[in-house]
């Protein structure tokens, strides 16, 4: 048994201290820290896998190729059509004071 005063200090054991004066690696007891690596199987849980996921290194040099179906350029097209288009005092008048009506017009014979 180990004197008062007197240890040996281990590496990975809690507390650093080895209560066995002749064992010269540490036991595998109560109170041991298992390292990474180990011999135990972990698995990620949902936080883990989110975090990995969120706080992952991205290189923004890279460039990014979108592939669209033929139904899906269409779309973009008529979009990029509309944003780009020409607007003219003309057009804008001409949707301003447009004439507007409400419900069934009125038919006079």
């Amino acid at each position: 048994m180990a004197d008062l005063g007197k240890f040996n200090e281990v590496p990975g054991v809690y507390g650093g201290v080895n209560t066995n004066e002749n064992a010269q690696e540490p036991t595998n007891k109560a109170g041991t820290i298992m390292k990474n690596g180990g011999n135990l199987p972990t698995k990620a849980g949902f936080w883990s896998k989110f975090k990995a996921f969120w706080l992952q290194e991205i290189d923004w040099n890279k460039e990014i190729k979108v592939e669209l179906t033929p139904y899906q350029q269409k779309v973009e097209d008529e979009i990029n059509e509309f944003l780009h288009q020409e607007i003219t005092w003309s057009k804008v008048h001409d949707f301003l004071f447009q004439d507007i009506s409400f419900g069934k017009k009125k038919t006079t014979v």
